[in-house]
């Protein structure tokens, strides 16, 4: 017996995120705005936290990954993703590094490979992956400490990503940064942006792990208050995986809420309810799609109740730990 899907998708004027669908039959993508008027939207199909596995990926506009390529950055491990990438339909695919893509931390790597083997794999031949010829007719750009711009043509809108493989230190492993002064100074160097890819999630935005630690950034909570991006993705906590659509005060100043894929479900539902449903759907808000796109199945969401009965462990990138859809009006 398999495990049903149980479609759940958030909605505002400028931003439909569908966190569950039936794959079979995905939801098609927004052709008007909110007062019935033609306008484009732009498909973002996210991922994380895919470490070297494969699975079927719905189509888009965009593929973001927000990093965990690998489980431990071989060379082998960075050549099956990419080959799975690279088949994707997605005209662009932006990726970015996470803890365990190891080889990546140039210099750091250098000093600690030898905790997970005797083997020094080449950066060198990672990066011909991630950049060399068959990566870029693919479409794919590897962002590491950068900024992009991309358009889909025709008369569509220009979008900027900035892309940072950082998180807060979590046993030395790839790409961790201190707490405190450190974190301070490098998440001051994010430039507003359309898209913002992190692979450590925010401070209190889906970032709980099952012990019940909150293990995001501080630091990046209080800047993402003036980042403002229209869409911030991480993952690195598995367990987290979830979307909510944030909407921002007239003149700022407010504090973001504190939101989980637990307990705060039904208040995530309510503000993003109350955003589609606003009586002056006219006046633009402001908005910040948060996500975690963890794909890997963990902690008590990655058992689901069978058809017919009894429980069965959620498939990798299975309900729940599906590629987050985020429809974007341009």
């Amino acid at each position: 017996m398999s495990i049903p899907y149980a479609p759940r998708t958030l909605i505002s004027p400028s931003a439909h995120v569908h966190l569950e669908y039936d794959p079979t039959d995905v939801p098609p993508i927004p052709s008007t705005s909110a007062d019935g008027e033609p306008c484009h939207w732009t498909r973002f199909v996210c991922v994380s936290d895919t470490h070297a596995r494969t699975f079927p990926v719905p189509p888009g506009d965009v593929l973001l990954h927000s990093g965990d390529l690998t489980n431990t950055g071989k060379v082998e491990e960075f050549g099956r993703t990419m080959e799975w990438l690279c088949g994707l339909p997605h005209p662009v695919k932006i990726v970015i590094a996470g803890n365990h893509d190891l080889t990546l931390h140039e210099g750091w790597y250098e000093q600690n490979y030898s905790r997970w083997g005797n083997v020094m794999h080449p950066r060198s031949a990672v990066m011909e992956l991630l950049k060399g010829p068959k990566a870029v007719k693919a479409g794919v750009v590897y962002l590491q400490d950068e900024a992009h711009e991309f358009s889909l043509g025709n008369g569509r809108r220009t979008w900027s990503i900035y892309g940072s493989p950082w998180s807060p230190e979590f046993f030395n492993w790839a790409f961790n940064y201190k707490r405190g002064e450190e974190a301070t100074k490098l998440v001051s160097k994010f430039p507003k942006t359309d898209i913002l890819l992190t692979h450590g999630p925010i401070a209190g935005i889906f970032d709980c792990t099952r012990m019940g630690d909150l293990a995001g950034c501080d630091d990046l909570r209080a800047r993402i208050r003036d980042l403002r991006p229209r869409l911030h993705l991480a993952g690195h906590i598995h367990e987290a995986h979830g979307g909510h659509i944030h909407t921002w005060k007239e003149g700022g100043g407010e504090g973001l809420p504190s939101v989980q894929n637990t307990s705060a479900d039904e208040d995530v539902e309510t503000e993003d309810v109350e955003a589609a449903s606003g009586l002056d759907r006219s006046q633009d808000k402001e908005t910040t799609v948060f996500v975690n796109a963890a794909n890997w199945p963990s902690g008590s969401k990655a058992w689901r109740t069978k058809e017919g009965g009894g429980e069965a462990k959620v498939p990798f990138a299975g309900p729940g730990f599906q590629p987050v859809i985020v429809d974007l009006r341009d």
